[in-house]
């Protein structure tokens, strides 16, 4: 294989209902950081039906180039024509480096793609960068044996490059409306026997009850040391005062207290919220993995030594079902 055939980070700009999902425009700041290192292009995948005029959103984020594939065939998502699509893109344009957004989308998409193009695919990566040597070699960075160490990857031998990034994890750039970049209607060759063999019935969409954590500026977030339902009532409490979300760690959602689309962690939600409070949470890797990188972090905990206070900006040694009804009191207070 010839790598210096393989040029420029790509990004599949995830949509749904004509709509750029978030963690598109997040992969869209990590790819232009990614490529300017190595002085090339970022180019986002589009597809879709009726989308192109999503193409300036990408650009107003970062990418250069933007190549939208606009067939009744991508209206919905299957797997088939999205890995048809990808697979003919990478062929002919041959990309270094290759980012998926690791939704529900992203993680039927990524490992029939990396599959197809035989290359390697790191999954739920938490750090991408390229090498300050002279080799430039793109890492990725993930936790691995159940969270208990981080594995940085290399992909030496195959391109592209893939990775999966959950949502939240990577940062957007400010967009610049004003942004040039070009837009080129691709064109794909569809095997439609191969893609009639399966097709959407119906779609059922889910109505959202709950607020996406992942959305929140604050988070009151609680762990063992909460104890209960009872005890998150106090979290609500304050989380309430500070105009936030409730959260927690796995250890709750195991235990029947919390629902899963509340857990920070590896095997829950990536968070950056602009405060983060840990009440009762002991900071397991897997629990840091999914919140170390918000702005403010406040850890309340009884133990000194809890692993938690090592990411903290603010550690309060105490009981938290004293500390956090006195806190609450007092912003009750401030705002009279």
């Amino acid at each position: 294989m010839n790598f210096e055939e393989y040029k420029d980070v790509y990004v599949f700009a995830e949509q749904r209902d004509g709509i750029i999902q978030n963690v598109a425009l997040e992969l869209l700041g990590k790819a232009r950081e990614l490529a300017d290192a190595n002085k090339e292009k970022v180019v986002a995948i589009l597809l879709g039906k009726g989308i192109k005029d999503q193409a300036k959103t990408l650009i107003a984020y970062g990418a250069d180039k933007v190549l939208v594939v606009d067939n009744d065939l991508l209206e919905h998502y299957l797997t088939e024509p999205y890995t048809e699509a990808i697979t003919q893109i990478i062929k002919e344009q041959k990309p270094s480096i290759l980012l998926i957004g690791a939704t529900t989308i992203g993680r039927d998409l990524g490992p029939r793609v990396s599959a197809r193009n035989v290359t390697g695919l790191t999954a739920d990566a938490t750090k991408l960068e390229i090498s300050d040597d002279e080799a430039h070699e793109f890492r990725m960075t993930r936790p691995a044996f159940g969270g208990n160490l981080m594995a940085t990857i290399l992909c030496k031998n195959n391109r592209p490059q893939m990775s999966t990034v959950r949502p939240g994890v990577m940062q957007k750039l400010e967009p610049k409306p004003r942004r040039k970049g070009e837009v080129v209607d691709y064109k794909i060759k569809f095997d439609k026997k191969k893609i009639e063999r399966v097709k959407i019935v119906k779609t059922v969409k889910q109505k959202k009850t709950v607020t996406d954590i992942a959305q929140a500026k604050v988070l009151v977030s609680g762990g063992r040391g909460v104890g209960n339902k009872e005890g998150f009532k106090k979290l609500e409490a304050l989380a309430k005062e500070l105009g936030g979300e409730v959260s927690s760690s796995r250890a709750m959602v195991d235990a029947g207290v919390m629902e899963q689309s509340r857990q920070v962690g590896q095997t829950g939600k990536t968070v950056r919220p602009n405060l983060y409070m840990a009440c009762g949470i002991s900071g397991a890797i897997q629990h840091l993995a999914g919140m170390e990188e918000s702005d403010l972090i406040i850890a309340i905990n009884k133990d000194k030594f809890a692993p938690i206070f090592s990411v903290a900006d603010l550690g309060i040694v105490g009981d938290l079902h004293k500390i956090i009804p006195m806190l609450t009191e007092r912003l009750k207070s401030m705002q009279k």
